[in-house]
């Protein structure tokens, strides 16, 4: 299993971002995809879900302000956030069948 995050940026406060992660290694169509984080010496923050429906599931800390969809022709789960706020900094990471990334980082500031 492989999975590659890609998009983290340096953007003010109220921006905007788009996350991807690419995945192999496993049957992606099944799979239920998650993007977690993790800010500087906080534990690990679960943000979004995508069932293999396509049905989404959201933490109330990001709910209203980030969408995510999957692209299973491409292997590819994306999380776009937006009205970005500075505690939203933090490594952001995907995940699939318990499996990590190497993770992106986002950092919202002025």
């Amino acid at each position: 299993v492989q999975l590659v995050e890609s998009g983290g940026a340096l953007v003010q406060p109220g921006g905007s971002l788009t996350l991807s992660c690419v995945a192999s290694g496993f049957t992606f169509t099944t799979a239920a995809l998650v993007w977690a984080r993790q800010a500087p010496e906080k534990e690990l923050e679960w943000i979004s879900t995508i069932y293999a429906d396509g049905r989404p599931d959201y933490a109330d800390s990001v709910k209203g302000r980030s969408t995510i969809s999957r692209d299973n022709r491409n292997n590819t789960v994306y999380l776009q956030m937006n009205s970005l706020k500075p505690e939203d900094t933090a490594v952001y990471y995907c995940n699939a069948y318990g499996f990590w990334g190497q993770g992106t980082q986002v950092t919202v500031s002025s």
